[in-house]
């Protein structure tokens, strides 16, 4: 999609990919009628020496979750304004927009988590601690259980935007029995730990 149509948020690091705006539906107090109760712009976190943004549209505490009286707003708000939301929420979901810089290799990094990693722009690739590689493209998605993997932007021109939501899970546990915990490798302090380990 052309940036043109959306042009890039003031905010954004990836000025040629289209701005994006979360729609929050709800139900009208007086008649229950359905309605768009809120639009957001999206809000940025630049990462890893900008070669990487996040943006987070919604949250959830707990599952399954309440949406009455807006108490999931509510908790995803404060979530957000606690500067405590690591990459997983604890008994919750995240959903999260990631832009990579092209060429950029993120940290190899592993949570506590069942992730659903769609491509929306450009392509993608997936590199596990065995040495395993794959490239995916827009429309694919990468069922990610509890694995240590990094994410490669193969351009070196264009960035590449992916949305993940991200699930609490169980640990995973390795041959020996031992839990795998998360582990955030290089951008450990930059993004606070998610507290579900």
């Amino acid at each position: 999609m052309s940036s043109q149509s959306r042009p890039a948020s003031e905010d954004q690091l990836s000025k040629a990919l289209p701005s994006l705006t979360t729609y929050l539906t709800g139900h009208n107090p007086s008649t229950g009628s359905t309605t768009i109760q809120e639009k957001r712009p999206a809000k940025w976190q630049p990462v890893d020496n900008n070669n990487m943004a996040f943006n987070v549209p919604f949250t959830t505490s707990e599952f399954p979750v309440s949406m009455n009286n807006n108490v999931d707003i509510v908790k995803h708000d404060e979530r957000l304004q606690s500067g405590k939301l690591g990459i997983v929420n604890p008994g919750g979901t995240v959903l999260r927009f990631v832009d990579f810089a092209p060429g950029f290799e993120s940290a190899m990094h592993r949570t506590r988590s069942l992730d659903y990693g769609i491509v929306v722009e450009g392509a993608i690739e997936l590199i596990l601690d065995s040495g395993e590689k794959q490239v995916l493209h827009r429309g694919d998605v990468c069922v990610q259980r509890g694995t240590n993997h990094a994410w490669r932007n193969p351009s070196e021109t264009e960035w590449t935007r992916v949305v993940y939501i991200l699930q609490d899970s169980q640990p995973v546990v390795d041959v020996g029995g031992k839990p795998l915990r998360e582990y955030l490798g290089r951008s450990a302090g930059e993004i606070p730990a998610s507290g579900n380990d």
